[in-house]
């Protein structure tokens, strides 16, 4: 016997139809680009992304059809989203911290035909146009008072778009299973990948995100999205959001401490997310203005470890639940988040960061398990760990024109890459990714707790552990640190620092001071470039 329930397709557009039929006076608030404060609603944002859909259609895009927008977190870049994926078309989010390069190579590959792009970004495609001849038009983010001159060939004004539009249009139609989203990986190793999702994973995606034990945003809550939407689908929030009905605050360019404390403030925010290099900055500025956070109940924190100090720094200091959460782009891109579980809440504050600490528990919809090396499958006991294998109607089954070929094993399963555990109540810890893993006298080390230890010394600001050629033990890690301003630590010090939280061999074997440690695009620590920088470094223990 079959199911008699309606087959209702899962399509993004369902999503802002929902949110401006039953919340359609619900504000969006965004900090332009030209730097003033912009408001609108549910109501006007859909009916100008049909208004777009309208005059995407006229330039030529159709179902299938790659749209690439390079645009920071606005109303504007909203409906964008919404227009190129009710058209048909695949919304393709590029990353403007990538090197040129990666930029010509990525929008190459995914064959873009239209950009849409912020003012701010006009240098960067003008430095590459002659490198990209399958673009055919460059369509800018503003209005014609705020168009700049440009080299780059056929612009259009994105507000005169609009207005030449009556909105009086259908979504076209697709099936679920069509793709509407197209995001590349940083592509640390390699060229970047594209992952392409599917009208259905990100419905699935944001509803499951939003889930109680997740992200939680109800439609009383106003939630500030400072996860970019160019990086790894916004973390699921610009299609969350809306099906919540919930305010949302656009945080634009502006990132700086003072910029974001002045929108979580002013505008009563109670919900938002970013990585923890925002909440450093946050931090800092809160700490040297005496600013307070009266508004805000909960953060979301992802992208790389959340540091054990930034954590107590939230709860203790200003009375705000942190949620620490991982995930992946080819995840669409959360897998889990560290809500507690009954009986938790009366642990104490201690015992609640240990489980803090940890990346946490998968949402509905990802399966998560650890393997060794042979593939046998590890015990949930949070000691052993392994390699992290996941599968889920949200996660990706193989790349854009097959790059990297099979991805999946013979029974689904995705290799993470990561190195993690996972303990008997279903908290997922990641110990490494695996390329970065040091091995130790056959033993495996984890830079990141160890990372994550260094940081809570008061006058580091930041620390890196890569693995060092050792001829005894193969591997031994060296502790990389960046210092505080002002501040001049020893080597024996920082040292004496960890003793007693990790064990005793897991101890550096020694220090170096670095002016900076190189990053990603995506923020995440260059490991390999950090062992091409020190691979003829020779320990004192060595």
């Amino acid at each position: 016997m079959r199911g008699l329930m309606q087959s209702w397709p899962l399509t993004v557009p369902s999503v802002i139809d929902h949110a401006a039929r039953w919340h359609g006076e619900r504000e969006m608030v965004t900090r332009t680009v030209e730097g003033a404060i912009h408001r609108t609603n549910y109501a006007e944002l859909h009916e100008r992304a049909r208004k777009l859909a309208q005059a995407l259609r006229r330039l030529g895009v159709g179902k299938g059809q790659v749209v690439g927008t390079l645009a920071w977190n606005t109303h504007r870049h909203f409906e964008a989203w919404y227009a190129i994926m009710g058209a048909g078309g695949v919304c393709h989010t590029l990353n403007p911290r990538l090197f040129a390069e990666q930029l010509v190579y990525i929008i190459n590959h995914a064959e873009d035909r239209i950009i849409l792009l912020d003012t701010s970004f006009v240098a960067i495609l003008e430095s590459i146009q002659t490198q990209l001849p399958n673009v055919a038009a460059y369509v800018l983010l503003t209005d014609r008072a705020h168009m700049p001159d440009t080299t780059l060939s056929n612009t259009l004004c994105y507000e005169e778009l609009i207005a030449a539009e009556d909105g009086n249009c259908d979504w076209t139609p697709v099936d679920e299973d069509d793709a509407c989203g197209l995001c590349y990986t940083s592509g640390t190793t390699g060229n970047p990948k594209g992952v392409v999702y599917s009208h259905r994973s990100n419905v699935i995606h944001g509803l499951a995100v939003n889930c109680a034990d997740g992200i939680g945003a109800r439609s009383v809550d106003n939630v500030l999205p400072i996860v970019p939407m160019f990086h790894a689908n916004a973390w699921g929030l610009v299609f969350a959001g809306p099906m919540a009905g919930c305010k949302l605050v656009m945080p634009g360019a502006r990132l700086d401490g003072e910029n974001v404390c002045e929108l979580l403030t002013g505008e009563r925010v109670s919900v938002t997310a970013a990585v923890p290099t925002v909440w450093m900055m946050l931090l800092q500025y809160l700490e040297k203005t005496g600013a307070t956070l009266p508004h805000l109940k909960r953060v979301i924190i992802g992208g790389s470890a959340v540091p054990r100090v930034m954590l107590e720094k939230f709860e203790r200091d200003y009375g705000v639940e942190v949620v620490h959460a991982w995930g992946m782009t080819e995840l669409s891109p959360v897998g889990t988040l560290a809500s507690f579980k009954s009986g938790m809440e009366n642990l104490s504050f201690d015992e609640r960061m240990d489980i803090k600490v940890k990346q946490g528990r998968p949402i509905y919809s990802v399966e998560m398990k650890v393997t060794d090396d042979a593939g046998v499958d590890l015990p949930h006991d949070g000691k052993a760990f392994g390699h992290l294998l996941v599968r889920g109607p949200a996660i990706a089954g193989a790349y854009l024109k097959g790059e990297g070929g099979q991805i999946l094993d013979e029974e689904g399963w995705f290799d993470t890459g990561d190195v993690a555990t996972i303990d008997e109540l279903g908290f997922m810890q990641i110990t490494d990714r695996a390329k970065d893993v040091i091995k130790s006298g056959g033993e495996w080390i984890s830079s990141i707790e160890i990372e994550n230890l260094a940081v809570g010394h008061p006058q580091v600001q930041e620390a890196a552990v890569i693995g060092v050629a050792h001829p005894k033990w193969d591997e031994r890690p060296l502790l990389i640190v960046v210092l505080a301003p002002g501040t001049t630590p020893t080597r024996e010090e920082i040292l004496a620092y960890l003793e007693g939280k990790i064990a005793k061999w897991w101890m550096p074997d020694d220090v170096a001071f670095v002016a900076e440690i190189p990053h990603t695009a995506t923020g995440k620590i260059q490991k390999l470039t950090l062992r091409k920088q020190f691979e003829t470094y020779k320990l004192p223990t060595a």
